[in-house]
Parts: structure tokens; C-alpha cells; sequence
């Protein structure tokens, strides 16, 4: 499955459309998700923004060997693109050392 968190925007044919990060995060949870395309500003800071859904996978990567999918930022936020950006390296480099396996931050497009 292929995932597209957003608030505005409308998801591309064959993805799904999800608007916060909870509900990412329970995609995730099934362990359907293959790609994940992230917003990050969501209209709603106190629900969370789609840097709160990197932050999650990171964790479930060091603590439970969570093999995160491919992921893409179309954030249209500079500064957020670029923190989500690192922060998707960070998790690559983990998921390395922990699963063995890779992530990457596909091209926005």
C-alpha cells in the first residue's frame, strides 16, 4: 500500500489518503504500508504534523526492528522538507544497522 499523508492535497491514483499522523501510524502498524509521502504541516499542530510520523518510525525501528518503508516528503515547507529530509537519512542509517535493510527519500515529484 502506498500512503499519502496530507491535509490539502489530493492523494495520487493508487494511493491512500490519510490527513493525520495517527492514522499513518496505524497503517504502519498493520505492516501494509510499502511508501509513505508525508506533509508536514497539517492544519492542526496539536494533532501532530508529518515529522511527528518520522519521529514514530524511528523509534519503532530501534526499539522493535521496524522495517520502514520508502519515504518521500512533498512538504511545500522549506525548512521542514529539509528537517524531514535528515531525518529520513537518520532513519536509513538505522534500519541499516538494526534490520539490515534501507529506506529512502524518494525525489518529491
Amino acid at each position: 500500500m502506498r500512503v499519502y499523508l496530507d491535509d490539502e492535497r489530493v492523494a495520487p491514483a493508487g494511493w491512500v489518503q490519510v490527513r493525520w499522523p495517527d492514522e499513518a501510524i496505524a497503517l504502519l502498524q498493520a505492516g501494509d504500508v510499502e511508501e509513505l509521502s508525508l506533509d508536514h504541516d497539517l492544519g492542526d499542530d496539536q494533532r501532530g504534523t508529518g515529522y511527528d510520523v518520522l519521529k514514530w518510525i524511528e523509534e519503532a525501528v530501534a526499539l522493535r526492528g521496524f522495517r520502514p518503508p520508502r519515504l518521500a516528503v512533498h512538504s511545500a515547507n522549506p525548512a521542514a522538507k529539509v528537517r524531514m529530509a535528515a531525518a529520513i537519512a537518520a532513519i536509513g542509517r538505522l534500519a541499516q544497522r538494526v534490520v539490515g535493510g534501507r529506506t529512502a527519500m524518494r525525489p518529491e515529484g
